[in-house]
């Protein structure tokens, strides 16, 4: 490593990369046609030496994550997309859906601390983690990559916020990784307890939007915030870096945007979704539609870092929605709905009041609030409220999850 990179490989000659990372797609493909069941299936027919090139890699199918649910229903565990078994798996986690996400035992799993270093974290430094550290990957997949780049994590997770400041007051890290929402009101309740937190000055946020007014916010404070685009399935797709332009693509994918609904790669500037390849040989997925949507950013980031980048987030393809950091399902309302047959129609509106994450499910009939509300948390481990509207009143669109945020 050197001051201002992680390491050569961010500074490669683009053409040299991708002549890289095509040179490695074959084994990886090969590798996924023969210790994973699905892509032994879907990749049959498929020559894996044959696959050179990306107009190559645009003719394989695209298994998108509103998928997984279904596959991992039929295939316990993990539809069979994963190359490792029990023994060789460090851990196992469950997100909202249910989604049954494998870490193999190989050092920083998701890689982070590319993303962490770039966000100014170094060895030596003390970072506060608030990601769920409870049956979700969040927590982990920020830890691993901070102990691998030489830092002490202090294990926060989410909630307990007076607990949280006083072991920030007392320890005072120099870094934050969790979400932009509860940082902010982390730094709140210090200004309301007298609590002084001098020594944090960077942090490294994602599981939602990092809005414009919350990253002048903190650097208002001294802080210095970056964001990070990773989910459980792949790691780090992308990460921000000190030029603010763009999200770069990590190192260790191929990373493409595609016409939402099909595997057909748009023209670069052109908004679709997020498929993406990677040379993890525990979860090889190849061409995983991530459901997110964006768009390539032309031109080199200001920072030196060469690989392309992307817009950012830019919104859904589906109707799966992150909501603080956690995937809400179509499938999950309607199990919400099953539950209380009262409810005739249901609709799950997500809005950002004061630039947070809110939710709210719409429903058409009656019942009790409460019960209901009590249902969504425990299906989608979100809080969220109950309002009642005439029948007839929620639209006819086939829309069960409705993103209604606005990031203007």
């Amino acid at each position: 490593m050197n001051q201002e990179h992680f390491d050569t490989l961010e500074t490669r000659d683009p053409q040299q990369r991708e002549r890289d990372l095509m040179a490695r797609l074959p084994a990886q493909i090969a590798h996924a046609k023969a210790n994973a069941p699905w892509f032994a299936e879907s990749l049959r027919e498929i020559d894996p030496a044959q696959i050179t090139t990306r107009a190559a890699l645009a003719r394989l199918p695209v298994v998108r994550k509103h998928a997984l649910i279904e596959l991992q229903k039929q295939h316990r565990p993990f539809g069979g997309l994963v190359a490792a078994r029990w023994g060789r798996l460090g851990r196992v986690f469950s997100s909202p859906g249910p989604i049954y996400e494998p870490e193999g035992r190989n050092p920083d799993y998701w890689r982070t601390a590319r993303a962490l270093f770039a966000a100014g974290f170094r060895a030596g430094d003390l970072v506060h983690n608030s990601f769920s550290y409870h049956m979700t990957p969040g927590a982990w997949i920020l830890e691993g990559g901070a102990l691998a780049l030489g830092c002490t994590v202090f294990p926060g997770g989410v909630g307990q916020t007076e607990q949280q400041l006083q072991a920030m007051a007392d320890l005072q890290p120099q870094g934050y990784v969790g979400t932009p929402s509860f940082l902010r009101i982390l730094l709140d309740k210090a200004d309301e307890l007298g609590l002084k937190i001098p020594a944090l000055t960077k942090a490294l946020v994602s599981g939602e939007a990092f809005l414009p007014p919350v990253r002048e916010a903190f650097a208002a404070r001294g802080i210095s915030g970056c964001q990070a685009y990773a989910t459980a399935d792949l790691g780090v797709i992308a990460y921000e870096t000190p030029a603010r332009e763009g999200l770069v693509a990590d190192e260790e994918v191929i990373l493409e945007i595609v016409r939402p609904g099909a595997g057909d790669p748009v023209p670069d500037g052109e908004v679709g979704e997020v498929v993406v390849t990677t040379f993890n040989t525990t979860y090889p997925l190849i061409r995983f539609g991530t459901g997110d949507l964006s768009a390539i950013l032309p031109g080199i980031s200001p920072c030196g870092r060469t690989n392309l980048r992307i817009k950012g987030w830019l919104g859904r393809a589906d109707q799966t929605t992150k909501v603080k950091g956690m995937f809400v399902h179509p499938e999950q309302i309607a199990a919400v709905q099953k539950r209380h047959p009262e409810i005739l129609r249901a609709r799950l509106v997500v809005t950002n009041p004061d630039s947070s994450d809110a939710m709210t499910l719409r429903c058409e009939g009656g019942g009790d609030a409460a019960t209901i509300a009590d249902s969504l948390r425990e299906l989608t481990k979100l809080r969220g409220a109950v309002e009642f509207v005439a029948p007839g009143t929620l639209p006819n669109d086939g829309k069960v999850v409705s993103d209604e945020r606005k990031y203007d």
